[in-house]
């Protein structure tokens, strides 16, 4: 039976591996990202293929997950906000580098492949992805098909506007659904609060040594699982605006299953019962339609390398 390559391309590392037909990851290999060098970044994704590929005779086909806008065609990244991508051709550069047919995809839409394909959402035919990281991702499916739009960079849901005149977004806009509801959030959050100098944020204080600058993501987590009140409060806001966001998502597309996925979800219930709360009070229609079930993620961050390596497997059989 082939096997395909996924790789993933993100802002500071490159991830590659062997994916089977049934979603296993049979072998990886890793490099730091050059993310000023486009060419550089084709090479070394090109000599990451190479060593995959080198002791077998299966592979048929690579899957690229880019972070990035990737036009309709599946074969130009035309803008990348952490990556010196402008209308890159990167299909065609990889195909001169690589004696694999090369498919590339936006890295939110491979995730939500592999979920669809593999992970939490195997058995539905209509979810949405919400990747809660730095920023927020999204990918849906809808019927069984992955959403694109017609230019191809459908599904960026983190750019959804939630409060008009808002805080400024990386995106230039202001009130970005992914400012309120993304781990840069409750990092933000978090340090204002340890700044204020107020005792409820002692726990807090205490985590970063007194230096606001220093506390992280994962910090706020730790000490929510302990039990401090304020840390648990943080992640209970985030889980609100998240909920509230997928909630107007629903109004769209009437998925039947939400899957979160990204570094947040380490917070297990502390922030997915405050989203499910939400989520219920702001559905449009509630208490008269069906309710999506939400579910973490099942693939963690390998979802994107498998989900692009499932679209390249199928575009050679299609």
């Amino acid at each position: 039976m082939s096997v395909t390559i996924g790789v993933d391309i993100g802002g500071t590392k490159i991830a590659a591996g062997v994916v089977s037909a049934t979603g296993e990851i049979l072998a990886r290999a890793r490099r730091d990202t050059p993310a000023q060098d486009p060419d550089q970044i084709a090479h070394d994704v090109a000599d990451l293929v190479r060593e995959l590929a080198a002791q077998r005779t299966d592979v048929v086909a690579v899957g690229v997950a880019c972070a990035g806008f990737v036009d309709r065609t599946g074969s130009t990244v035309l803008f990348a906000p952490n990556l010196a991508w402008r209308d890159e051709p990167l299909k065609r550069r990889l195909e001169a580098l690589v004696d694999f047919p090369v498919i590339i995809e936006n890295d939110a839409n491979a995730a939500a492949w592999g979920e669809f394909r593999y992970g939490a959402a195997h058995e539905a035919d209509d979810m949405v992805l919400v990747t809660v990281g730095t920023g927020i991702g999204g990918g849906v499916v809808v019927d069984s098909r992955l959403l694109r739009g017609a230019y191809g960079v459908g599904g960026e849901l983190g750019h959804m506007r939630v409060v008009p005149d808002g805080i400024r977004c990386g995106c230039g806009n202001r009130g970005c659904w992914e400012v309120y509801a993304s781990g840069n959030a409750l990092v933000r959050e978090a340090r204002e609060l340890v700044a204020s100098g107020t005792p409820h944020g002692a726990a807090l204080s205490e985590a970063c040594g007194g230096n606001p600058a220093a506390l992280s993501g994962h910090d706020v987590t730790t000490v929510a699982q302990a039990g401090d009140p304020a840390a648990i409060e943080l992640i209970a806001d985030l889980g609100r605006w998240l909920g509230e966001g997928v909630a107007s998502v629903s109004a769209i597309l009437d998925p039947e299953l939400i899957v979160i996925g990204g570094g947040v979800v380490a917070a297990g219930d502390l922030l997915m019962e405050p989203a499910r709360a939400a989520y219920g009070r702001q559905l449009t229609g509630r208490g008269h339609r069906p309710v999506a079930e939400f579910v973490p993620a099942a693939l963690g961050n390998d979802a994107g390398l498998i989900g692009a390596a499932a679209l390249a497997a199928e575009g050679i059989g299609s």
